[in-house]
C-alpha cells in the first residue's frame, strides 16, 4: 500500500530534495505551504504536476504553523503514515531581530503539529528537524549526550521543540525522531545563508554585476554536509523499529574563511579584492565552533556522508555560475555523476 508523507517546510532546501526522495521510494507525498502574494514554490516546480491528473503524487495545501486548527485539518484530511516537521523561522541571524515570531514558528510550532498527531489518533511517525546551533557554546565534538547551551533565539527555540518531541514520544507513545543536522549545504541553499551568498557572489563577481561580498565572522567554523545526503536519513530514522535522536554529520570542521578560501581558489579570483567585513552581519552571541560525532548514527543508520568539504563548495560554485549563465569550471558536476549515479533528485 502506498505510504503518504506530510512535510512542513517543503518549498525550502530540505524539503524539495525530500520530497523527490519520497517520491522515488513511491510515497504520495503533500506539503504545506503558506499563502502569499506571491509563489515561493521554485524548488519544487520541476515535481509538481497538476494535483488533478491521475498521475499526481505531489499535493500542496495552505497553512500557516501559527495556526493550530489549519495544521490539525491538513493532518486530518490526509492523514499521513509519516510526518517531517522541517518548517521554521530558520534564519539565525535574523531570529535576533524577530525573537518572538522565531519562537512562535519555531517553537510552538512544533506543538501545534504534535498535538494534532496525538489528537487523531492515527499511528503517525513524526521528525522533528532539530539543529546542531542548540550545542551553542558547549565545546566539540558534540554527540546526543552533549548538553545544550543555545546562543541565539533560533536556538533555544529548537531546544524546545527537540524537547517536545521527546514527551510526546514518552508521554504519548508517538513515534516521534530528532535529526540534529549539522550544517548541510546545496545549490538551493537560501540566498541570505552564507554558503550560498559566497558561492553566488562569486558567479555575480565574474559576471561583473557585484564587486564586493560583505560578510561578518570569518571565523566561525562548522561542520559542513551535503543535503540531499542528509535528507535521505531523515527518512531513515523513521524506519527504525524504534523512535530515536541522532546526529548527523560529517565530523569535520572548517571555518567560513576557508570556505571563501576554497571558493574563490576554484573559480580563480582572488579573495582578497573582493572580501569586505561588515560589522551588521555579527551575531549579538556567537556560536565558535560545531562539529559533529556522529558515532551512533554510523553504528545504528550506517551513516557515512559521500561529499567532502572541498567537494561540497565546487558543487555550489559550478551551480551559481550556471544559473548566472556562466560556463561552470565543471568539478562538481563530475563528483555529482561519480557519486550519485543513481542520482534520485532531478534538478539543482
Amino acid at each position: 500500500m502506498e505510504k503518504k508523507a506530510l512535510i512542513t517546510g517543503i518549498t525550502g532546501q530540505d524539503g524539495s530534495y525530500l520530497a523527490e526522495f519520497l517520491l522515488s521510494k513511491g510515497y504520495e507525498v503533500h506539503g504545506i505551504i503558506r499563502r502569499a502574494s506571491t509563489f515561493n514554490t521554485t524548488r519544487i516546480e520541476h515535481i509538481y504536476v497538476d494535483p488533478h491528473k491521475s498521475d499526481a503524487r505531489l499535493f500542496l495545501h495552505y497553512g500557516d504553523l501559527s495556526d493550530s486548527e489549519q495544521i490539525s485539518n491538513v493532518i486530518y484530511n490526509i492523514r499521513p503514515d509519516e510526518v517531517y516537521h522541517l518548517g521554521a523561522q530558520s534564519h539565525v541571524r535574523v531570529s535576533f531581530d524577530v525573537p518572538e515570531y522565531t519562537g512562535n514558528i519555531t517553537a510552538l510550532g512544533t506543538t501545534r503539529i504534535l498535538e494534532a498527531i496525538r489528537r487523531s489518533g492515527n499511528n503517525i511517525k513524526f521528525y522533528q528537524a532539530s539543529s546542531s546551533e542548540m550545542f551553542g557554546a558547549s565545546p566539540p565534538p558534540q554527540n546526543e549526550s552533549t548538553p545544550f547551551r543555545p546562543r541565539s533565539p533560533y536556538a533555544a527555540a529548537k531546544i524546545y521543540s527537540y524537547w517536545m518531541a521527546v514527551n510526546y514520544r514518552e508521554g504519548y507513545d508517538i513515534f516521534a525522531c530528532n535529526g540534529i543536522l549539522f550544517n548541510h549545504e546545496s545549490p538551493r541553499r537560501g540566498e541570505t545563508f552564507v554558503t550560498r551568498k559566497i558561492t553566488r557572489a562569486i558567479a555575480s563577481i565574474i559576471s561583473k554585476k557585484q564587486d564586493n561580498l560583505y560578510l561578518g565572522n570569518l571565523d566561525a567554523r562548522r561542520d559542513w554536509g551535503y543535503s540531499p545526503e542528509y535528507v535521505m536519513f531523515m527518512w531513515k530514522m523513521l524506519q527504525n523499529k524504534m523512535p530515536d535522536d541522532f546526529v548527523i554529520g560529517t565530523g569535520e570542521t572548517h571555518s567560513v574563511r576557508e570556505f571563501v578560501d576554497e571558493s574563490f581558489s576554484y573559480a580563480g579570483l582572488d579573495q582578497d579584492e573582493f572580501i569586505k567585513i561588515d560589522p551588521r552581519y555579527y551575531r549579538p552571541t556567537e556560536v565558535e565552533a560545531l562539529v559533529a560525532d556522529p558515532d551512533k548514527a554510523i553504528k545504528k543508520l550506517k551513516w557515512k556522508p559521500k561529499v567532502k568539504f572541498e567537494e561540497l563548495v565546487k558543487i555550489m560554485v559550478d551551480a551559481d555560475m550556471r544559473a548566472a549563465g556562466l560556463e561552470p569550471i565543471g568539478e562538481g558536476d563530475e563528483i555529482i555523476k561519480k557519486k550519485f549515479p543513481d542520482r534520485w533528485w532531478c534538478a539543482d
